[in-house]
């Protein structure tokens, strides 16, 4: 791959969300102080909501590894579960031992059993739901249900939801409107602004090692914003294929034409009809050929 011709331990524009590469920029830092606030504040749901590839699942991981020694976790990336099958999850979480022929009742009372235990050491449990909007309003009903469990004091489980907009209009429903009105602190995660996203590929070039001139030139970030919207898995993915461009024709700084044949070649940039022309077919076949040159050398 590309990473020692530009002087680099790592690939700087992965998908998978590494916490090393967790970038500040206003939103991301307002929504994980929000976080933080709210975990030490001990009441009630935190709702997290942002469009697809703003970071919803690196916030969280940077979240749980934030939080003290006095804070346990529970996290659960799929919940698309029913009511018992969230509850076992959660039990597994916390290192809950139950019979495997355990209704939820049981499930639910081995479950209150270890939160009393872990408070009484002082300690609070959070659970973080990834993609919450999935979740079945029986399992949503079902997690109310579950802040129920309290001392005298404060609640035995403080739950957050990190989702797409579709969980708010989920939380619209009547049926649900008790969980809604428990929701005390939420943060919508949007897109990097044009001068954010600047910092945002130099910090992550920084953090994989390079230590070098300006990679991206001026006009390639000014299209790279284009592009993507500022959407920060779309920006990694246009990063990248532009970077295996500029490796291939052998070039130390990435152009504006490299990140033009990369958004070509990326079909998610083209449902977003961000840029003024149309693909032809000899433009996808021609960004095609420059990819497969590079992966090639």
């Amino acid at each position: 791959m590309y990473t020692a011709h530009f002087g680099l331990r790592e690939l700087p524009f992965g998908i998978t969300p590494d916490t090393s590469f967790f970038f500040g920029a206003p939103h991301s830092q307002e929504a994980l102080n929000t976080l933080l606030v709210a975990a030490r504040g001990g009441e009630g749901f935190i709702k997290i909501t942002g469009e697809v590839g703003t970071g919803k699942t690196l916030l969280c991981r940077k979240f749980m590894a934030t939080l003290g020694p006095e804070f346990v976790t529970a996290y659960i990336p799929n919940p698309y579960l029913e009511p018992r099958t969230l509850m076992l999850a959660l039990a597994d979480e916390l290192e809950v031992g139950y019979d495997k022929d355990a209704d939820q009742h049981q499930v639910l009372k081995a479950i209150t059993h270890r939160l009393l235990q872990l408070a009484g050491e002082d300690k609070r449990v959070l659970l973080c739901l990834d993609e919450a909007q999935a979740m079945p309003v029986e399992t949503l009903e079902a997690l109310r249900l579950l802040t129920n469990l309290e001392t005298e004091k404060r609640k035995l489980l403080q739950i957050v939801l990190f989702g797409q907009p579709e969980l708010n209009r989920k939380l619209e429903l009547q049926s649900i409107r008790q969980l809604a009105q428990r929701i005390t602190f939420h943060y919508h995660l949007g897109p990097l602004s044009r001068d954010d996203l600047d910092y945002y590929v130099a910090h992550r070039l920084r953090v994989a090692g390079y230590d070098g001139a300006r990679l991206f030139s001026r006009a390639a970030v000014a299209r790279l914003y284009g592009a993507s919207g500022g959407v920060p898995r779309l920006v990694n993915i246009l990063a990248h294929k532009a970077m295996m461009l500029c490796y291939g024709q052998g070039r130390q700084q990435v152009a504006r034409a490299h990140v033009n044949l990369a958004a070509r070649d990326t079909l998610a940039t083209s449902r977003r009809r961000v840029w003024p022309w149309a693909a032809s077919a000899a433009a996808l076949a021609a960004a095609g050929a420059g990819l497969a040159w590079a992966l090639s050398h």
